[in-house]
Formats: structure tokens, C-alpha cells, sequence
């Protein structure tokens, strides 16, 4: 058998308060893919700096081809072949795609001046070895998720790459964006690349790796060939206990008048004649591929977008054309990227909780201390938001502590209609969980209807009543979800390609 590319043996990292990692063993072999789960806290993030020399550790051993390392430091990291693809891509979004790819090795070389034809070789060289095709002279900030991705995966392999590491590398992908990124990760194996795929989405896991290693706690609890694992034994190893995957019923009426009801909405070229009815304490699913409008038709609803047709609540006509019409009516919106658009990630938990209903915590026209305390202690503790104190930095936070936070906001606003753009992106199944069960608990206590945008398609049939499909700005297909199933709602999507 082949030596281990890299080899933790007993690997120990502590920080103050914690132990990151606690005696962990850990192995990949040349050209294999390996997923690597966990929830948030877990140890994953840890691991992956440790492998890739950012962090030293403090008790144990690390191999790179079979002979203990000392002082793995980044440069070691990359000499040894290792490359990193993080979330954010580490691009120059005001640079093009040609600057971008050839940028490092134009440094290595040394070079005083730029040569822009010697710049778009080794640019088109780059993307060739994907067999993809992206403008050269393309600005990176101009290009959708996916093709930043790929330019991303493509300078990684301009060195002599040996294991890449990605880091969550779906989380803003569409179904086929999904599909075209695995044929270039097979692509790479088939090119004697080993792959460190981490990853939430369990599915993504079982579809596109050759062995599966879960951590929780700091330690690796499971280890396997993908195909010993299903989705109830990652969630097992992961949590620790069982997480019930059962469909959610809705106890109303749906002969009753609706709480929101939208006819022949539009709005520009993206959104055309939507028709739209949500009732009290219903959660509705809306997915679709990109371009597909909903995000476009979520905005017009509160009053992002401008548009027309009719829009009722409770029967009364609304005129939103501002988001300040939509929350005065009581709609609430959770954006998709809760890290741009969601959350102020430099300022505390309690002011990140009362943004949108800061008239809650003010005595005249002056804020009040401890009415603003008092309610975000009430919703770290009905979100059950993980945090020492609500006095924390959001940015410090886990990525489903985060996502409570965005969702704990709006609540405050006592809102009638909640819009959830992807409401558990990047999340762990856990935080996943808690989640799901605190928006079916609003839902069936208060007769908040709630519209549910996402590609998750297990996440809509287990909490929705029904789900729409969207196409090219129109709605296209309407679904039981609890009788519909995942590859039938899977099948129709591709369909819609």
C-alpha cells in the first residue's frame, strides 16, 4: 500500500479554554478524495490549518510522504504540494482572470515588469488544464460564484499541486453549478491529485468521496469508505445522538383566505406574473435554478424591488415601494448572505438583535440599556444562540449561531410573513435542526406563514406544506411535499435546465 501523502499521528492543538484537536490521527493517500465532516467547533477548520502549515500544534506527529515534519510552516505546506481553496477564494475581485492566475508565478519569478502576453498564457494555460473557459480579461468581481470558484481551483494548480483542500466549497453553488464543480474535481483526482473535501451538506459527501472522516468535539469519532456511511450515520456521528427526519404537517386550512396573497406579480425581466397565496402558520418551499427569479421576487416583497400587481395581507391591499412599507406591514426578510447583507459583523450580539426593531429598545428618543439587554437575552435564549455573552462580536460566532441571530432579529419585529433566503446555508446539521424547529414552532404558535427559499431540497419536503418550483421569473410546478419526493423534485429541476 501506498504511503500517506500527509499523516497526523496524535495530533494535539489547544488554545486557551480549549482543546482544538485532542490526539488526533489522520491520513490521505495520493489521488484519493476525502470528505471531512464535523459540525462547527468541531475540529475541521483546526486540522485544515495544520495541514496546510498556518498553525503549529502542540503535541504529536505530522508525515508528509511517510517522514516526520518539523517546523511546517506554510512555505513547507506549499513546497510539500498542498493548496488551500477557503471560502472566500483569496481573489483580487478588482483584478481580471488573467491577473488573478498568473500573478504568483510571475512573483516567483521574480519578474520587475509585467508582460501581458507572457500574463494570458499562463492564464489560458491555467484554465486549459480544466478544460473550462472563462474571459481572460474578465474582472474576477464581475463573475458569478461558480466561475470565481473555478479560477480559484485553477491557480491552485498552477503549482505542482499534489492535495488540494476545500473548504466548503458548495455552499453558494445552484444544483448544476454543483455538478460541473465535481466533474473538474474528478477531473483533478484523474490527474493524480488527492482532494480534502469539507463539506455540511451530507449528500454532496456520499456523491463525490472515497472515504469519509467525522470529527466532533476535536476528536475523529468516525472514519470509513463512503460507501459503509448514509446520511443518519454522519448525522449520528456528528451530533452524537439521532436527528429526526420526519415531514412536517401543516394543521390549518388552506380553504381559508390566505394570509399573504400576491397576483400577477412582476418586476422587470426577472419576475412575470407570479401568483402567490400563503396561509397562517404555513411554510411554503420555493426553489429553482439560478436566474430563476426567486431571490428577485423575494425583494419585491419587501419592498426592494420595484414592481406591480397586487399584494394583500390579511385582505388589505399593501403599496410596498420600500423596505421600511414592508416591516410597517409585517413582512421580514432573511437575506441569503447573511455575512454581507445580515448581520454587522464588527458589533455585539445585542445590537445585532435590535437593528430592525430598535423602536423596542428606546425610552422616548433616547436607546434604553436594559430594555435592549433584556430583549436580545430573550432571543439567545429562544434562538438558542451559543455565546458566553450577548456582548460578543457576531463575526466571532459559528456560522448557525450567526444565522440565529439574522433570524432572532426579524422575529422581534413581530413580523405576519417570514421570507427565508436560504435559511441554512453553511450550517451545520445541528444548528440545521434547531433551526427548522424553532421556525415550524413560530409557525404553528403564531400563524406566522413563512416562504422558504432553498436548493436544499431534503430541507423543503421535511418543513414544507407545499413547494413551488420557479423558471425563468414565472412559477412553473406546484408540489405536495408530503407526498412528493427528493429525486422526483430533483428530476423536475434538471428538467427545468
Amino acid at each position: 500500500m501506498a504511503e500517506p501523502l500527509i499523516e497526523l499521528r496524535a495530533v494535539t492543538k489547544r488554545f486557551p479554554g480549549m482543546k482544538a484537536l485532542d490526539g488526533v490521527d489522520f491520513q490521505i493517500f495520493p489521488a484519493e478524495i476525502v470528505c471531512l465532516a464535523g459540525e462547527n467547533g468541531s475540529g475541521k477548520s483546526t486540522l485544515i490549518k495544520i495541514v496546510s502549515g498556518v498553525y503549529d500544534f502542540d503535541e504529536g506527529e505530522l508525515l508528509v510522504d511517510g517522514k516526520p515534519v518539523a517546523d511546517f510552516g506554510p512555505r513547507a505546506a506549499i513546497a510539500a504540494g498542498i493548496q488551500v481553496i477557503y471560502q472566500d477564494f483569496s481573489l483580487f475581485p478588482s483584478l481580471t482572470v488573467a491577473e488573478n492566475l498568473a500573478l504568483n508565478r510571475l512573483l516567483s519569478e521574480g519578474r520587475t515588469f509585467v508582460d501581458p502576453k507572457r500574463r494570458r498564457q499562463l492564464g489560458a494555460e491555467a484554465l486549459a488544464r480544466l478544460d473550462v473557459a472563462i474571459d481572460l480579461d474578465a474582472t474576477v468581481g464581475t463573475l458569478s460564484t461558480a466561475d470565481r470558484q473555478i479560477v480559484a481551483i485553477a491557480r491552485a494548480l498552477m503549482s505542482d499541486t499534489r492535495l488540494l483542500i476545500m473548504d466548503e466549497p458548495t455552499t453558494a453553488l445552484t444544483g448544476r453549478e454543483v455538478d460541473r464543480l465535481f466533474a473538474i474535481v474528478r477531473e483533478i483526482q484523474a490527474k493524480g491529485i488527492a482532494v480534502l473535501f469539507v463539506s455540511h451538506k451530507m449528500r454532496e459527501m456520499l456523491e463525490i468521496s472515497e472515504r469519509i472522516t467525522v470529527f466532533r468535539n476535536g476528536r475523529k469519532v468516525e472514519e470509513g469508505p463512503t460507501g459503509e456511511f448514509n446520511e443518519a450515520r454522519i448525522t449520528r456521528a456528528m451530533t452524537g445522538h439521532d436527528i429526526g427526519h420526519e415531514r412536517h404537517v401543516w394543521a390549518g386550512d388552506d380553504t381559508e383566505a390566505p394570509r399573504l396573497s400576491v397576483r400577477g406579480l412582476s418586476a422587470g425581466e426577472t419576475v412575470r406574473g407570479v401568483d402567490l397565496d400563503l396561509h397562517k402558520g404555513e411554510i411554503v418551499g420555493l426553489s429553482g435554478l439560478l436566474g430563476s427569479g426567486r431571490t428577485e421576487l423575494a425583494m419585491a416583497l419587501f419592498g426592494m424591488e420595484p414592481h406591480t400587481g397586487e399584494i394583500r395581507l390579511d385582505g388589505t391591499p399593501l403599496r410596498l415601494a420600500s423596505v421600511q412599507d414592508a416591516v410597517a406591514a409585517g413582512i421580514a426578510y432573511v437575506p441569503e448572505d447573511r455575512l454581507s447583507e445580515g448581520l454587522f459583523m464588527r458589533q455585539p450580539i445585542a445590537r445585532n438583535v435590535i437593528a430592525s426593531a430598535i423602536g423596542r429598545a428606546t425610552r422616548g428618543p433616547f436607546l434604553d440599556g436594559d430594555r435592549l439587554n433584556a430583549l436580545a437575552e430573550q432571543t439567545v435564549s429562544d434562538m438558542r444562540i451559543a455565546t458566553p455573552d450577548i456582548d460578543k462580536h457576531a463575526g466571532q460566532l459559528s456560522g448557525g449561531n450567526q444565522q440565529r441571530v439574522v433570524i432572532g432579529r426579524w422575529l422581534l419585529t413581530n413580523p405576519k410573513v417570514l421570507i427565508l433566503n436560504g435559511p441554512t446555508v453553511g450550517v451545520d446539521v445541528g444548528s440545521k435542526a434547531e433551526i427548522h424547529r424553532r421556525i415550524r414552532e413560530l409557525a404553528a404558535s403564531t400563524g406566522l406563514a413563512v416562504l422558504m427559499i432553498s436548493d436544499d431540497v431534503p430541507e423543503l419536503i421535511q418543513n414544507c406544506n407545499r413547494i413551488l418550483l420557479m423558471h425563468r421569473g414565472e412559477i412553473v410546478d406546484r408540489l405536495d411535499a408530503r407526498s412528493v419526493e427528493e429525486d422526483d423534485i430533483h428530476g423536475r429541476l434538471k428538467g427545468l435546465r
